[in-house]
């Protein structure tokens, strides 16, 4: 049991560093290159990345993350470790705090940036782009924060 104990920790750790990973580099590289772009281009990049990201690597760690984080506090319970089942439960709980900011969040604005049309076509791109960026980023930077708190959650866990 010990065997899987670390497994399933090793695996939780891993994904949850690869989303807090890729969402910190949006936060501290795609969004403020992209801040410096013209609306249309924006707009444009924006859409195609989310697009882009509806792909099976995205969704290992963004679906990986809280399901091992589940699994490894399922394995976990009853092994009288509590601080360790204490920072695996605060990895799981910031983490869905985290996952339901996207969810409840971010998807829904990108899906009403999708719904603006080609960015080409729209008729006030600047309009659109202040109802989308200042929300999208406000909630990136929520989510980015959560994450990297239940990576570290998980990481002091593993070395326990």
């Amino acid at each position: 049991m010990e065997l899987v104990r670390v497994v399933t920790l090793v695996f939780a750790t891993l994904t949850m560093g690869l989303i807090a990973g890729l969402f910190y580099a949006y936060a501290c590289s795609v969004m403020l290159a992209l801040g410096r772009t013209e609306d249309r281009v924006f707009i444009d990049v924006m859409q195609r990345i989310n697009s882009s990201i509806q792909n099976g690597w995205f969704a290992l760690s963004f679906m990986g993350a809280v399901l091992f984080t589940i699994a490894t506090l399922v394995v976990h319970l009853g092994a009288g470790e509590p601080v360790k089942l204490a920072l695996i439960i605060a990895a799981l709980v910031l983490y869905l705090i985290s996952f339901v900011i996207t969810v409840r969040g971010n998807i829904p604005l990108n899906a009403r940036l999708d719904a603006a049309g080609a960015a080409q076509r729209i008729g006030d791109p600047a309009a659109t782009r202040a109802w989308f960026e200042r929300p999208w980023v406000r909630l990136h930077l929520a989510r980015t924060l959560f994450s990297i708190g239940a990576f570290a959650a998980l990481c002091v866990a593993s070395v326990l």
